[in-house]
């Protein structure tokens, strides 16, 4: 999709979308989307984005509903204290803005106070708890910080262009950025170049998106088309690699099982991977792989999730939704026995490989625990499944947004045959399972990249008796966006206690 004209974009007010005249409005809050929330006298909600708590501001409604209101902000009467000049200039709230961002107006700090008060609420609301320790956050650069991401990409056939970058903001069409302050500083200096080369190339209309992903010296750039590439593009690509070092190309020409490198590497030092240096590990990876998009972050987290866990040598600990091993192999440094569950097979090889190459002969000093590698739809998870993998002293939880809710009432229902000796319900069916030595966890770390499902689950731990949810705090992966991703830490309650 194509605009008429891709003018640069430009810092002036929003469009009036509205047949209302405007209100002063004192907004009270933000929403997990970064709108300002105001009340009208008569307790009705109105959703202003671009405004902040506690700014008086003049706002147009250009959408009315029966419990709520959308408005357009008009003017700032009286500005936060919190609001901060934004860095991008393709930031805002004007026609053609980038919708990359949804925060940059906000400081980083207060930031990081909403997406707390969001874990906070969340957690009460949904799952009707409160942690007993609130966790201090987890931050890092603010800047320069997302190594992966799915840049869009169009030819404007009138105007002759080609653009590359995020959508707009509410809108399908391509936003006209020449930089992005969240994109690693090599990666937004090539935006411009990137826009030369594919309007240069035979196929530059059937070229729709590039799948970017960096590692700690490679940059990987997925090039998706959608008819074969003529040999003068081939040739295009290898010289734009050739003129920017650490630059690979891979190719896809259908599904995600398409994807290849355009040339084979065979020096190991040209291998896209990132490290976790605190624990001597190196993970490979293919860039259409799950990684987190902020490594410094990354690092930090896995650090602190493992101190939350305070694995013991003699333990056996379960990776659930393992992935390539980010947890996985830095538990295997600490603990005597890992299993890692993954829903994919692909995954779940590379966490093999990843693996064996971490603990070859010669690798470490210290030989990585015996560890094993599941492949496992963990959204039909049941109890009998839970019994035959076995006990483990402590569980580390890192689900998609669905987050895991199957995994945490199948444990729940075996709390329940343990304290009641009622059976349990397993795949339909009530069934007293023979647990033999099978006990619960005694600590879950669970890292969560969706509040709402992880309130959910956490309130089916809690309400179980089993659990009390002993710490929580927020993990601000995604600076200037509205995703919230945290962590929680889940205490087993003695049996005598869930009896009593």
């Amino acid at each position: 999709m194509s605009r008429r004209k891709h003018n640069p974009p430009q810092h002036k007010p929003a469009p009036v979308l509205a047949e209302y005249p405007p209100d002063l409005l004192t907004i009270e809050s933000l929403d997990i989307e970064a709108q300002g929330i105001a009340h009208r006298d008569d307790g009705k909600v109105v959703f202003i984005e671009g405004a902040l708590p506690f700014e008086l501001v003049s706002a147009s409604v250009y959408r009315k509903k029966p419990s709520f209101e959308k408005a357009t902000l008009m003017a700032v009467l009286r500005e936060s204290s919190q609001r901060v000049r934004p860095q991008c200039p393709h930031f805002g709230q004007h026609t053609g803005a980038c919708g990359g961002c949804k925060m940059q107006h906000l400081h980083v700090g207060a930031q990081v106070a909403v997406k707390q008060r969001v874990l906070e609420d969340n957690l009460w609301h949904l799952g009707k708890l409160k942690a007993d320790t609130v966790l201090r956050p987890i931050e890092g650069p603010a800047w320069n910080y997302r190594y992966r991401g799915r840049l869009s990409v169009r030819f404007v056939r009138k105007k002759g262009e080609v653009l590359v970058g995020f959508h707009e903001r509410k809108s399908g069409y391509v936003a006209d950025i020449r930089e992005c302050h969240v994109l690693p500083k090599h990666v937004s200096d090539l935006l411009l170049p990137l826009r030369a080369l594919i309007a240069g190339m035979d196929a530059k209309e059937t070229l729709p998106q590039i799948e970017l992903a960096c590692g700690d010296d490679i940059t990987a750039m997925v090039l998706r088309h959608m008819e074969p590439l003529s040999d003068a593009d081939l040739a295009r690509l290898r010289a734009f690699a050739q003129a920017h070092p650490g630059l690979q190309w891979w190719l896809q020409p259908g599904g995600l099982e398409t994807v290849q490198l355009l040339d084979e590497v065979s020096d190991p030092a040209q291998q896209l991977a990132y490290a976790l240096p605190a624990y001597g590990i190196t993970m490979p990876f293919r860039p259409t792989d799950f990684t987190q998009v902020n490594p410094h972050i990354n690092q930090v987290l896995v650090s602190r999730a493992l101190r939350l866990l305070d694995v013991q040598p003699q333990e056996r600990v379960i990776d659930w939704f393992c992935g390539l091993g980010n947890f996985t192999l830095p538990l295997a440094t600490q603990a005597r026995e890992v299993l890692g569950i993954e829903g994919s097979e692909a995954l779940v090889a590379r966490s093999r490989e990843n693996y064996a190459s971490n603990n070859a002969p010669g690798q470490r000093a210290r030989s990585l625990a015996a560890t094993k590698f599941v492949a496992r739809n963990l959204f039909e998870m049941t109890p009998g499944m839970l019994v035959k993998d076995g006990a483990a002293d402590k569980w580390l939880v890192d689900p998609p947004r669905e987050g895991a809710f199957e995994l945490f009432k199948s444990l729940a229902a075996l709390h329940q045959q343990i304290v009641t000796g009622v059976p349990c319900d397993d795949a339909g069916q009530q069934q007293n399972l023979v647990l033999g030595d099978w006990t619960l966890p005694k600590r879950i770390v669970y890292v969560s990249c969706n509040p709402a499902t992880l309130a959910r689950d956490a309130g089916v731990l809690v309400d179980s008796g089993a659990y009390r949810c002993t710490a929580a705090g927020v993990v601000n992966m995604f600076p200037h966006t509205a995703h919230v991703e945290s962590i929680a830490v889940f205490e087993r309650v003695s049996v005598t206690m869930a009896k009593a």
